[in-house]
C-alpha cells in the first residue's frame, strides 16, 4: 500500500462525476446543492463536507472522483469501510428523506420508538383513545409538525458535540408526549402496561 497524501481530487470533480450516474431522486440531497449538504442526512453544515472513500485507500482505493463521495463529519464516521464499492451506495439510499434537514429528527423517531416500542403517531393516538377526548387527525398533524421547534425549548448539545444526538431527540420527543398526556388526563405509565421483554429483545437477526 502506498503512502497517503493529501486528496487532489475535488469536491467539483465529485459532483459532476456522479450526477452523470446516480439518480438525485434517491439520495437525500439535490445535485444543485450536493456540495453544501451531506449525501447521506441531506443536512447543510458550516463546514467543508469530506471527501469520504468509497473505498478506503488501506483497501486499495484510488484518488479519483468515482471512489469518493460528500458526507458531513457526523455520516463520514458512520460510513462503511468495506472493499466493494456497492456497499456505500447501497447505505446511502437506504437513509434517503424527502425534505432538507429533517434526518436527524426522522433517527430521533427510529430511536423513539426502538426504546418505547411504540411510534409518536400510535402514542398521540393511544392516549387521544383513552382520553376519550375528540383530537381531530389535523390537530395530530399540527401537534407532529410543531415537534422540531417544541424540541429546541427542551434540549441542548453535549460538549465536544456540535449536533443533537439522536438520544437527545427521543428523550425531548418522549417529554412532549407525557406532556400531551397530563394536558388530556392521561397516566402514561398506565397506559403503557406491557409484558416485560427480556434484555436484548432486539436481537432478532
Amino acid at each position: 500500500m502506498s503512502k497517503r497524501g493529501n486528496i487532489k481530487t475535488s469536491r467539483k470533480q465529485i459532483i459532476e462525476y456522479w450526477e452523470t450516474c446516480q439518480d438525485e431522486c434517491e439520495l437525500s440531497v439535490d445535485w444543485a446543492e450536493a456540495e453544501e449538504r451531506c449525501w447521506r442526512c441531506g443536512c447543510e453544515t458550516n463546514r467543508k463536507l469530506d471527501r469520504c472513500h468509497i473505498i478506503p485507500h488501506a483497501l486499495g482505493g484510488k484518488d479519483e472522483p468515482a471512489n469518493f463521495v460528500l458526507l458531513c463529519k457526523r455520516c463520514h464516521a458512520e460510513g462503511p469501510n468495506v472493499s466493494d464499492p456497492e456497499i456505500m451506495w447501497d447505505w446511502i439510499k437506504s437513509y434517503g428523506v424527502a425534505f432538507y434537514d429533517t434526518f436527524w429528527i426522522h433517527m430521533g423517531l427510529k430511536e423513539y420508538y426502538f426504546i418505547y416500542r411504540r411510534t409518536v403517531r400510535e402514542e398521540i393516538e393511544e392516549i387521544v383513545k383513552k382520553s376519550n377526548r375528540s383530537y381531530s387527525e389535523e390537530e395530530q398533524d399540527r401537534f407532529l409538525k410543531n415537534i422540531p421547534e417544541e424540541l429546541n425549548k427542551r434540549v441542548s448539545i453535549h460538549f465536544g458535540q456540535h449536533y443533537l444526538n439522536v438520544a437527545t431527540v427521543a428523550g425531548a420527543l418522549r417529554m412532549i408526549i407525557k406532556d400531551l398526556a397530563n394536558e388530556l388526563g392521561v397516566n402514561l405509565d398506565e397506559l403503557e402496561q406491557k409484558e416485560k421483554l427480556p434484555i436484548s429483545w432486539w436481537l432478532k437477526y
